[in-house]
This record gives structure tokens, sequence and C-alpha cells, in this order.
């Protein structure tokens, strides 16, 4: 069984990372599955534990510069997305220092790194006193976990432990950023948006794969960029209207239907309702995304409706992750 902690048990959980342990822990995007980041055995734990390709290179948490200059080299573009997003949901891609194992980064030059704002988060990194890798902490390509409940689903008796700080705020995993090219990249959105890069640092692109990803590539250029992710056990369909939502609702009659419903939309009364959020409030849809998609697989739907919110703020994440979790290959 994983150890369960508490708030009040961060040293424990310190304690387990610097000897080469795996603890799961909040952020404010979503729980992380943690381990020292300059121990390649314990790295290893990390893919084994989710299942996760090594071509899929991992982020990288700190809780301070001088940390952060341990494991990878700074720019003046770096370092302003630094001062104006840190701490926060924006991950950066720097340069790796030598003292990072290549596991972390699949191979490649680039390091994913960021500090995030959780105070959990933030003090078990200080208590560790090294830098935290952590994907997300569930299986690989299952729906993202954003309660410490959602991780024992997932993970329980294959990690040592697992840091309970509640449900996170954000929900959707944080932005990922290559502010090394010109306009700059990004790689997975998120809660930082386009339009804040821009007002910050410049323009920005958002990452598109030439061509269909292979199923086992070398390694991925980036942290969020696999084909099929965040799916749930169900069979996930996208509708972009509440029109639309009712034609899908006759068309799979004969199934049991699970509907992600935003406020003041309707469904039929046999479907099984999780009550999103307000339309109109994409940080609130963001924050249930996860929750509301691993809720209606435990009621044991084989369907499940939601709708699309549109590519703007937040929203541009919310889609990205429906988007990738609804694909069938």
């Amino acid at each position: 069984m994983t150890a369960r902690l508490q708030p009040s048990e961060i040293q424990h959980a310190a304690k387990i990372l610097r000897e080469g342990g795996t603890v799961a822990f909040p952020t404010e995007t979503v729980y992380g599955l943690g381990a020292n980041a300059l121990d390649a055995n314990a790295i290893a734990k990390i893919f084994a534990a989710k299942g996760r390709p090594s071509w899929d290179p991992l982020i990288v948490h700190v809780s301070d510069h001088e940390m952060l200059v341990n494991i990878a080299i700074t720019t003046p573009k770096a370092e302003k997305l630094i001062q104006h997003f840190w701490p926060g949901p924006l991950t950066l891609l720097l340069p790796r220092t030598p003292k990072v194992p290549d596991t972390i980064t699949a191979g490649r030059p680039l390091i994913g790194v960021r500090m995030p704002s959780h105070p959990l988060a933030l003090a078990l990194i200080r208590a560790a006193g090294v830098p935290i890798a952590a994907p997300s902490a569930n299986r690989f390509g299952h729906t993202s976990p954003t309660t410490a409940d959602h991780v024992l689903e997932d993970l329980d008796g294959r990690i040592d432990a697992i840091l309970d700080g509640g449900p996170t705020t954000v929900g959707v995993e944080s932005t990922v950023l290559d502010p090394n090219q010109s306009p700059m990249l990004i790689y997975r959105p998120g809660a930082i948006t386009p339009e804040m890069i821009e007002q910050v640092a410049g323009p920005v692109r958002i990452f598109q794969p030439a061509s269909a990803p292979t199923e086992n590539p070398a390694s991925l250029p980036s942290p969020g960029v696999g084909i099929r992710h965040y799916a749930p056990r169900a069979k996930l369909i996208l509708v972009a209207s509440e029109e639309e939502l009712r034609e899908q609702e006759e068309r799979h009659a004969g199934e049991k239907i699970g509907v992600l419903l935003p406020q003041g939309w309707t469904a039929k009364r046999s479907a099984e309702v999780f009550l999103w959020a307000s339309w109109n409030d994409s940080e609130a849809l963001a924050q249930r995304v996860f929750a509301g998609l691993r809720e209606l697989d435990a009621r044991g739907v084989t369907t499940i409706l939601c709708p699309l919110p549109e590519a703007s703020g937040v929203g541009l994440a919310i889609r990205d992750r429906l988007e990738k979790a609804a694909r069938t290959k």
C-alpha cells in the first residue's frame, strides 16, 4: 500500500525523495509523481510506476534560482519570463547542465523546468534539497489526477507515498514554452496563455506536428506533446454545441452515456451527468475537467459526451487535453 501523508509530514516525504523513493504531491496544476531529478535510479522508478515510455521527457520542479541554475542554463528572455510567471504554471525548455541524467530529457539537449506555486510543492522541494522530476501522477495516457484519490486509483502500491494536499486549483498541466526559438514556441498550452506570454516577452506560436507522430518515436521534442493522452476508459465524444449534444445522445441511446454538462445546458434524464461549470468560466472548466472524466468513468459509463470550449485563453488548453483524450489511436 502507498503511504498517504498529510501536509504536516513534509519532512517524511522529503526523506523518501532524498533516499531515492517516489512521492506523489500536489502542484497548482495536477498531482505530480516526484523523484530526485539528479538520481537516474530514482527517475527509472517514475517510468516504471507510470508505464511511461522512455521517449517521453519529464519536467523538473525547483524551489529557487540556485536550484534552477544547477540543472539549466538561463537566458535574458528566460529570466524575464521567470521574473513574471514564477512561481506558477509555466514550464521553460532550457539548455541542460551535465548534472541532468539523459533519462530526464529523453536524450535531448533541453530540459523542461518550472517552479510550482503550490505551497506544499514548494515546501517539499525545499525540504528535499534537490530538484524534483515530476510528470503527472497517473498511469501513462490516462486522465490526469487532480486529487490524492485520483492518484491512488492509478498508482496505489506502485509508489512509496502520496502527500495529500486536497484538490488542485488550476486543473490542467503547465504551459510548456521554448523561449530559445523565434518566435517562441508553445509545445503545450496551459493556464499561462499565449496572450499573457506575448505581453511580457514577445510573439509566440503553437506547436503543430509536421505529421502524425509514430507510436514509438526516438524521443519527443518536449513534455506534453504525445498525440493520445489524458484519456478516460470510456469512449470520449466531443461536441460543439448543445444541439450536437442532443444529437449524440440520440445516436448513442442504447449505451450508458455520461455527460460533462455546463451550467444551463440540459441532458437526457437517462444520462449520467457531471455538473461541470459555467460555459463562460474557462478557469472553472479547466479546474474540473479531469475530475469530471474520472467521475463519469467511476459511474461505469461506456460513452462520455463533452462540449469543446473555444480555442482562446485557457480554453485552448482544455481543447488540447480533450482532443488528445478523444483520439482512438
